[in-house]
């Protein structure tokens, strides 16, 4: 959505407003009039609210922010052809994702960007609700990310940790002790998620490429006007040239390392560096309800694609927010490490110390209340016309949680803004982040759809902490002690100031 910005001008202005009137007229209809929709700010037929919230010149986060006070927990936005709800209370989204978690566990239509990098909903996260996402969940959460996998990968988590205290000794060593955070922490979670996905070695340079691939991707998939208003799409032709052209370099990039997967599993022992299982061995032949063929090369690479992305950014995201927090507040990094230096002695933390860790556990926990990975959860859809808190909730709706919204609120929190583990490590307040219980605060979604990675990515979240504490001392840069929180959504909610740090090794 904050990249709506620059394609806002006069003459798309115009041009909107010039066929308005005749779409309007040609694709009104009564039962439209009769829907009672949850309120929200008035904007003219066709467009609606679209070009206020890019005129606005603010993030869509924030404009939603200042929205909520005005209309309430529950508003609409027309944006173009689309209509967004949004919702922002735990109480509704309790409601909507756990009461009724069936009639809103669906997904509305994608753009034609993302129709293509998907493979037509061909994902666990964009799938509709029904045979192909139960097929394609039940895979990677049963053969792919349960304890026991987890626990099979613990090597390649133990390299991928090697590597990050190597990189960041060596580029502090050549930068006055200075590194970048978030560059490192996601250097590490792909690592292991490329092993984990493939099974195959990659040399640095390999594993570069990829990146840069998959950012590449991010990039081609931002918001653009032409997905409101598809109208205007001939406009945007030199912008969809480019997906294409990502789309296709994403397709030759991996199909190589999953051609070189397959021959290693069909002729055992070939490939001496290949691991013993990966999730692409779960692909190969996957049965799909109510399909006779396995999946294709391209929805492999696109199924490939999400299990990469889905851990990568949102994970080392909560790391340089830790990160940021540790230098905020020093006493939080000195009982992380006094906890770590007690329990665990003088040999290197690893994922099995974490549950002797409970001062950790908070801090994560704390971090995902207080710094969720994204602002709104993966956009739901209802299966049918559905009412929620006395609303018609329609079928093409696109209906996204707010976050911020229910981790924030003071009815649910005490003192919401403050960073503060204690509230967790002392037992003053708790929060079930699965929802089972209650809602509190949702960093990965509840209810049918909730994100199979949790388990996963809190592993590594505190994995990666512990390590960072243990192995270095962790101070701001030029400033030791305050640090600049503004944020910006990038994929992700990342600091607008990546995070540069000024690290000493501890003795």
């Amino acid at each position: 959505m904050d990249s709506l910005s620059p394609y806002y001008h006069l003459f798309f202005t115009a041009l909107a407003f010039l066929v308005s009137g005749l779409i309007f007229f040609f694709t009104r209809n009564s039962a439209a009039k009769k829907l009672n929709l949850p309120p929200g700010p008035p904007g003219p037929p066709v467009v609606g609210n679209l070009f206020q919230v890019a005129r606005s010149g603010k993030p869509f986060f924030q404009y939603v922010r200042e929205l909520i006070p005005i209309y309430g927990p529950i508003l609409t936005l027309k944006m173009g052809t689309r209509t967004m709800i949004i919702i922002s209370s735990a109480d509704l989204a309790k409601e909507a994702l756990i009461e009724k978690g069936q009639v809103f566990a669906s997904r509305p239509r994608e753009n034609p960007t993302r129709t293509i990098f998907s493979c037509d909903k061909f994902t666990v996260n964009a799938a509709l609700y029904g045979p192909v996402w139960r097929s394609l969940r039940r895979n990677m959460v049963q053969n792919m990310l349960s304890s026991a996998r987890l626990r099979e990968f613990r090597a390649a988590r133990e390299v991928a940790m090697d590597k990050l205290v190597d990189r960041l000794k060596s580029e502090a060593a050549a930068n006055g002790g200075l590194v970048w955070v978030l560059r490192n922490a996601r250097f590490a979670v792909f690592c292991i998620l490329l092993a984990m996905c493939f099974g195959v070695e990659m040399d640095e340079q390999m594993i570069e490429k990829v990146d840069q691939m998959m950012k590449s991707v991010l990039m081609v998939l931002d918001p653009r006007l032409d997905d409101y208003l598809p109208i205007l799409s001939p406009l945007f032709s030199k912008q969809w040239k480019r997906v294409q052209q990502v789309r296709n370099q994403q397709i030759e990039t991996l199909v190589p390392l999953i051609e070189r997967r397959r021959s290693a599993v069909q002729n055992p022992g070939s490939d001496k560096s290949a691991a013993s299982f990966s999730y692409l061995d779960t692909l190969f032949d996957l049965k799909i309800e109510g399909r006779k063929s396995s999946p294709s090369n391209a929805e492999i690479v696109t199924l490939c694609s999400e299990f990469l992305n889905g851990g990568t950014d949102t994970t080392a995201t909560a790391i340089e927010w830790a990160a940021a927090r540790m230098i905020e507040n020093p006493e939080i990094q000195a009982r992380l490490h006094d906890e770590i230096r007690t329990a665990v002695g003088d040999k290197r933390v690893d994922e099995k110390d974490v549950e002797k860790l409970p001062y950790l556990n908070a801090v994560v926990k704390e971090l995902l209340r207080r710094h969720p990975p994204t602002y709104f959860s993966l956009t739901h859809a209802v299966t049918e016309p559905a009412k929620l808190a006395g609303y018609d909730i329609p079928t093409g709706a696109n209906v996204e949680f707010f976050l911020p919204g229910i981790s924030d609120d003071p009815k649910l929190w005490t003192d919401p803004e403050k960073f503060d583990p204690d509230r967790f490590f002392l037992g003053r307040e708790d929060a079930d982040i699965t929802g089972v219980r209650e809602v509190k605060m949702i960093p990965f979604g509840i209810g049918r759809r909730i994100c199979p990675g949790l388990n996963m990515a809190t592993v590594h979240v505190n994995l990666i902490l512990a390590r960072m504490v243990q192995e270095f001392e962790w101070s701001g840069y030029p400033d030791s002690g305050k640090v600049d929180l503004t944020e910006k959504l990038e994929f992700t909610v990342v600091m607008k100031n990546s995070l540069r740090a000024k690290i000493k090794p501890r003795a």
